[in-house]
């Protein structure tokens, strides 16, 4: 039960942040019309997204693993210090957190429940899993994607 409970909660969280993104949108005339239709290729570009930011976090290149997020000052990121704002702040939290190849391991993505919301935006939750020599940690997220110029890119991000 506490599994559909925390769906609830995130499905409610991506709507809140959707009307957020829409109305930023319409301001700063960045939507485009998606050029990926149906739900099963809209879950395929973003499972190639974040294959693709897997390998860049297993090869070292942090700068690779943020082009799967929304370049942009109101990308959010929540994490154990709390909501930080932008998609600079969030690189240079993970460069601080993981400043050589030792400390960031290999990461691995399973993800346990992806879901269109709407046309234009996503909801994926799952586990991380961060192998290192020394030890292996590991938690949850919750990513709002929404289609950005033409991209899918996550907008919102809570991992703990």
């Amino acid at each position: 039960m506490r599994i559909l409970e925390y769906i609830s909660y995130c499905l409610l969280v991506v709507a809140l942040i959707s009307c957020t993104a829409i109305g930023a949108d319409q301001a700063n005339a960045e939507s485009v019309v998606p050029s990926v239709t149906t739900k099963e290729d809209v879950i395929t570009s973003i499972k190639a997204t974040m294959q693709a930011q897997e390998e860049a976090w297993n090869q070292g290149d942090l700068d690779a693993f943020m082009d799967g997020y929304w370049e942009s000052d109101s990308l959010m990121f929540i994490g154990s210090r709390g909501l930080n704002y932008g998609w600079q702040t969030t690189l240079d939290n993970y460069k601080k957190s993981y400043p050589n190849p030792e400390a960031m391991g290999k990461l691995k993505f399973t993800n346990l429940y992806m879901d269109l919301v709407d046309e234009n935006s996503a909801l994926v939750i799952g586990q991380w899993q961060l192998f290192r020599t020394q030890d292996t940690l590991q938690g949850h997220y919750s990513l709002t994607w929404t289609m950005k110029n033409g991209e899918w890119v996550i907008i919102a991000d809570h991992s703990s």
